[in-house]
């Protein structure tokens, strides 16, 4: 799975949750801060995907 689908999973898994804790659901909100530590880690690994191409670029360039 690449890391954009893993930061549109793991936001849809957030929100999802949210909701349901937004109505009530007290255990939602631990499956919540799960997913937002999920997207967190998925955010990190494109922005070094980023990065990485973006170096490879100049690198090729020049």
């Amino acid at each position: 799975m690449s890391a954009h689908a893993s930061i549109a999973t793991a936001l849809e898994a957030y929100e999802a949750e949210h909701q349901k804790f937004e109505a009530g659901n007290s255990a939602a909100g631990t499956r919540a801060r799960k997913a937002l530590a999920e997207l967190s880690k998925a955010i990190k690994a494109r922005r070094n995907e980023i990065t990485e191409t973006k170096v490879a670029r100049k690198e090729a360039k020049g």
